[in-house]
């Protein structure tokens, strides 16, 4: 029975908020079974029902607290993917380390793997199994040899087949103000390549965590990959939690005009980490439209992508026409 799924339902068109571009108009409902699910859905108006049906599909966002122990993150994750499949969700997003935290740093080198080890055929045969594709970001694929890995977000659809899979680049190298040191490049490879893929929930682009503060690369992916789905699943640290997540995710949605889907490690994992939480779903004009009551808990936020919204605002407000090219940026800087 799940425990904690917020609903979201969009409804497009409506008059009374012309001033508004994505002219939605949201209801949240928290269901507490899979009962309440079919007797709400039921039950809404046929227009509103029927504009939630056109040119849409419906994702979902994890929220959990992963920790050191492959058995019961996995139990975790397959009960989320039934409240999911249950929400009528076809795509749900894991956070960073959702297979396992370790106790202290460096600890996920222990459990490292190949991207088509027996941990990742787990998580493929779930997806496939309840027909459904998975973002699993942040999953620790061996890296070049034995003493590092690599921090990878791994999109499986809904057959198990792995579609694509990006390698986190900036690495977490940060003395916290008020928090702990961290050296993720003690241990870990960065990658190299952006990443965007194709799917049924439109083209997805692929970040890991602290990717969230280099605009750069979701510019990249909007407008030399095509982006219109980003995707952050990760596990930021609770004081840089508090003072910039839901901003920067805000902003990333606002400059690429893309919905944003993040998926956030949530709570104590140990004695010595502690994770933000707060996961939610952004549309491109920067609201959010999907999140769950309370940032700590373990649950589900279902939002509907809505691909006329994507296109609405992006056509009155064309920024892939009025931004600069890097040329101009260039001859500027010459010019200096």
């Amino acid at each position: 029975m799940p425990r904690n799924i917020v609903r979201v339902i969009q409804a497009v068109g409506f008059k009374s908020n012309r001033e508004d571009p994505t002219a939605l108009k949201t209801i949240h409902f928290n269901e507490e079974s899979s009962d309440a699910v079919f007797s709400l859905h039921s039950h809404s108006p046929p227009l509103m029902e029927a504009a939630a049906m056109a040119n849409t599909v419906r994702v979902a966002t994890a929220q959990m607290t992963s920790v050191n122990d492959l058995s019961a993150n996995f139990a975790t994750c397959s009960r989320l993917v039934k409240e999911a499949v249950t929400a009528g969700a076809k795509l749900l997003c894991f956070p960073e380390n959702f297979s396992y935290v370790g106790s202290k740093s460096g600890d996920s080198i222990t459990i490292s793997e190949p991207i088509d080890g027996p941990i990742m055929d787990k998580y493929r045969s779930l997806a496939r199994d309840s027909s459904i594709w998975l973002s699993l970001g942040g999953f620790q694929e061996r890296g070049s040899d034995d003493s590092r890995l690599r921090n990878t977000h791994v999109i499986i659809d809904d057959a198990g087949n792995i579609r694509s899979k990006y390698s986190k680049m900036h690495l977490f190298d940060v003395d916290v103000p008020g928090g702990a040191v961290y050296k993720e490049s003690s241990f870990t490879e960065s990658g190299e390549e952006i990443v965007a893929v194709d799917s049924p929930f439109g083209r997805l682009g692929l970040t890991v965590c602290y990717d969230l503060r280099f605009p750069e690369i979701y510019q990249q992916l909007r407008f030399n990959r095509g982006a219109e789905v980003l995707l952050v699943p990760a596990a930021f640290t609770k004081p840089t939690g508090e003072a910039h997540w839901g901003i920067l995710l805000r902003a990333r949605a606002i400059e690429t005009q893309c919905y944003v889907i993040a998926a956030a490690q949530a709570g104590n994992h140990s004695e010595e980490r502690e994770s933000y939480g707060d996961s939610m779903i952004i549309d491109p004009w920067g609201k959010v439209i999907g999140r769950l009551p309370d940032r700590l808990s373990t649950g589900i936020a279902v939002a509907d992508i809505d691909f006329a919204v994507i296109d609405s605002i992006r056509k009155k407000m064309p920024i892939d026409q009025h931004r600069k090219p890097s040329e101009f940026w260039r001859s500027v800087e010459a010019a200096l």
